[in-house]
């Protein structure tokens, strides 16, 4: 009887043991896959702040530009030279016909340029949603590539 005892013993310990080294493997592998997911977050968080920066220098750089055309605007509006030169173009102009054709040419050069600013607009807008789109996609991969590496050890990609 005290040999079944003991035999009783050795075989829960045994299974205790197996036991407990199912769940230390299952402990790391739960370990490694939290510090896998913890480095894609990281990568994930460093792209983030990298595009953050990009964007908020590209931000500052048109800021810096738009303030330049700014002060160009007001620089040749400012000086006498400019608002002189229109009031000499507008003496030299005798007649009401001269005046008129002045004003239809005037008309249609700023018509040529709204056309020009709408064109150059819609490009713009065109050019950012297929920069948006393809950004998307080549995030969209990545995640994938990504969520296939992290279930799979050392998978090769074909």
């Amino acid at each position: 009887m005290n040999q079944d005892l003991t035999q009783q013993w050795l075989t829960e310990i045994q299974t205790i043991k197996e036991q407990m080294a199912e769940l230390q493997h299952d402990r790391d592998a739960a370990w490694e896959s939290a510090q896998k997911w913890r480095q894609l977050y990281n990568t994930e968080a460093e792209q983030r702040r990298t595009d953050a920066q990009l964007s908020q220098q590209a931000i500052a750089s048109l800021k810096a530009d738009l303030h330049k055309l700014k002060g160009i605007e007001a620089e040749t509006l400012a000086a006498g030279t400019s608002v002189t030169a229109i009031q000499e173009e507008i003496e030299q102009l005798k007649s009401v016909e001269d005046l008129q054709a002045k004003l239809i040419a005037v008309i249609k050069e700023r018509d040529r340029f709204f056309q020009a600013l709408k064109t150059e607009q819609d490009n713009h807008a065109q050019t950012r949603n297929s920069l948006t789109t393809a950004l998307g996609d080549a995030i969209d991969s990545l995640t994938r590539e990504r969520s296939l590496g992290v279930g799979d050890k050392e998978t090769p990609i074909s």
